[in-house]
């Protein structure tokens, strides 16, 4: 079973891709609530490369690297990652008027709820919608 998230993004392909594989970006817009912050990213784009997002609580009390390997990189099309034994694939899909979906399915852990881990995904691809439209 794959949980599925998905957002428009008003603005250009281009701009929705840089944003999505760029460090300056990703610690601007990755993280599912106001407590949380991405505090650094890495991003070696290619098929075997790594990446790694360094996410924290903002008060330092908890935090985590969330890191994976990319298995499949098509510029402004697809990635796909491996991350803790899960598959990740994020679709970028140009809609007309400067416009893209963003489509990030992936397999649950078993820890949390699945309800809250797509509330985590969703509320990430939120903000990464919003920071992308301001941005452009």
């Amino acid at each position: 079973m794959k949980i599925v998230v998905s957002a428009q993004v008003d603005a250009p392909l281009a701009d929705v891709w840089s944003a999505y594989t760029t460090p300056a970006d990703i610690v601007n817009w990755n993280s599912a609530s106001d407590d949380w912050c991405t505090r650094w990213a890495t991003v070696d784009l290619r098929v075997g490369g790594e990446f790694c997002a360094r996410m924290e609580a903002r008060d330092g009390s908890v935090g985590f690297d969330f890191t994976g390997t990319y298995s499949v990189v098509e510029p402004m099309t697809l990635i796909e990652y491996h991350c803790w034994d899960r598959h990740v694939r994020v679709d970028f899909e140009a809609q007309e008027a400067a416009a893209v979906v963003v489509r990030v399915s992936f397999d649950p852990e078993d820890e949390n709820p699945l309800e809250l881990q797509r509330q985590g995904w969703q509320a990430i691809l939120d903000n990464f919608a919003r920071y992308v439209a301001a941005k452009s």
